[in-house]
């Protein structure tokens, strides 16, 4: 359980940033979608770094029990897979982020949902743990 509050105390704070920035600045980072679309070493990078932290939370939090915790073994095989989707298959990257850009609900969807989940994770690292 250590671990868990450990890493809710990293990623919860970093989530809700993230949620928060998006929530509020949703027109800035959907040229910031086109940009990354555009670049092939931002994609690579972001495929490295994303594979390098998911497999990092699950070497130390590969946790399947019925309780919070799962939502830190669900989000490290999320950066794993995202890690080999931007590093296997880059050319479909301009898509999934056209999705962003024709659907402007989709991103204030995705903010609330990633705002939530870091509150959450903010709350059991900080409060509940």
């Amino acid at each position: 359980m250590a671990v868990s509050i450990f890493i809710a105390k990293i990623l919860g704070p970093c989530i809700v940033v993230a949620g928060i920035g998006l929530l509020f600045n949703m027109e800035f980072y959907r040229n910031v979608m086109l940009d990354y679309a555009k670049n092939s070493f931002l994609i690579f990078f972001g495929g490295i770094i994303a594979l390098i932290v998911g497999i990092l939370i699950l070497l130390f939090h590969n946790v399947w029990e019925m309780s919070w915790p799962v939502i830190i073994t669900i989000y490290g095989w999320g950066g794993l897979i995202k890690g080999i989707w931007l590093i296997v298959f880059p050319k479909t990257v301009p898509g999934v982020m056209q999705a962003y850009q024709n659907n402007k609900a989709l991103l204030a969807v995705h903010s609330i949902v990633i705002l939530v989940l870091g509150g959450f994770l903010t709350y059991m690292g900080y409060f509940a743990g």
